[in-house]
């Protein structure tokens, strides 16, 4: 049951003004997070473009960043189809990362997840199994992937309170009748990133916060950074025990 910080995404940079966009401000805002409870670090790696990238370069100098500010902080990134835009190139990518990440977040919805997820082992790379949807869960049973990820992934986008619930309760479910046990991070974003902080404190799973999923505390007001946001979810999870 821990606290993972999600310190940029995909967000741009008129999202937030302490949005961390380059390694060195990933390493800053990192350890902060970690001194505010995060347990983990998941983090989307930018080129000098600005834009997310799973090239080497770019991927190589982030992760080597965040090991040097957080040393024994488990770092995560993302594999989403949508940051190469191309899937022989993200298969390249990962095959050429030098500076390896703990765990990679993969999407069960995305075409090539299967072929992400054996490109991550053969690295010996954890792999974070992505939930946004029962398909998706019925996918990971079906590909017998279930007892050989690091963690699932319950990632809920609907914006409706009650629609949210029931995708996670369905998800929940699948898992549950397939045997699957592993630990889960349930997270929401936007409109349902507190709710499903408060639903995994009451489950005893873990959870994550930050910039990716949204920038408002749970008062409504925007937080100053990732740093608070991780020390609200934190919190709640603290009081949840």
């Amino acid at each position: 049951m821990i606290v993972q910080a999600c310190i940029n995404g995909a967000r741009s940079a008129d999202f937030h003004p302490r949005l961390p966009l380059d390694p060195d401000a990933m390493a800053r805002d990192g350890a902060a997070c970690v001194a505010a409870g995060a347990a983990e670090l998941h983090v989307h790696a930018r080129g000098p473009d600005g834009h997310e990238s799973l090239a080497p370069a770019a991927m190589d100098a982030t992760v080597l960043a965040l090991r040097r500010a957080c040393p024994g902080t488990l770092i995560g990134v993302s594999t989403g189809a949508w940051i190469e835009n191309d899937d022989e190139r993200t298969l390249v990518a990962i095959a050429s990362w030098h500076e390896l990440p703990d765990y990679a977040s993969v999407n069960l919805s995305e075409t090539a997840a299967p072929l992400v997820m054996e490109s991550l082992r053969q690295r010996g790379i954890g792999i974070e199994a992505g939930l946004a949807s029962i398909a998706d869960a019925e996918r990971l049973v079906s590909l017998d992937h279930g007892g050989r990820v690091l963690r699932i992934l319950i990632e809920i986008s609907e914006q409706t309170l009650d629609e949210a619930f029931t995708v996670s309760d369905g998800i929940e479910t699948v898992l549950e009748h397939a045997g699957i046990r592993r630990s889960i991070l349930l997270h929401g974003e936007n409109a349902t990133m507190w709710p499903f902080v408060e639903r995994a404190a009451g489950r005893n799973w873990s959870t994550r916060v930050g910039l990716e999923d949204g920038k408002a505390l749970p008062d409504g007001t925007m937080a100053s950074g990732n740093a608070a946001l991780t020390s609200a979810a934190a919190a709640i999870l603290r009081a949840g025990r």
